[in-house]
């Protein structure tokens, strides 16, 4: 049995023409903050391009616990946190994220 985690998942759209410079975009602001924040057990940024040119984002990061997503997110940690770059790509700006407890983990099984 694994100890319990947090999941912080976050979801917006982008136009897909810009798919490839928000991936690196991502990877040297949110990226760069998960990872180098106590407490995180990594992150996914998930991409589903749709029909109308836009691209779906979903990102996902595992956390030791809410004080650790604080120390990333800040007291406020249930609303996303943004960089000043991310009007140029974001077509939506959600205000929160949402926090599932990971009871199960079949990554940790193998």
């Amino acid at each position: 049995m694994i100890k319990p985690s947090i999941l912080r998942r976050w979801a917006s759209k982008i136009r897909t023409e810009d798919r490839a410079a928000y991936v690196e975009y991502v990877r040297s602001t949110g990226g760069h903050d998960y990872s180098s924040t106590p407490g995180n057990l990594g992150f996914q940024m998930l991409l589903r391009d749709v029909p109308d040119g836009t691209t779906e984002i979903e990102t996902l990061s595992w956390w030791t616990s809410i004080e650790a997503i604080v120390a990333f997110a800040g007291e406020e940690y249930k609303k996303a946190r943004y960089y000043p770059d991310d009007d140029r790509f974001l077509l939506t700006k959600p205000e929160f994220v949402t926090h599932f407890e990971v009871m199960v983990d079949a990554r940790h099984d193998r």
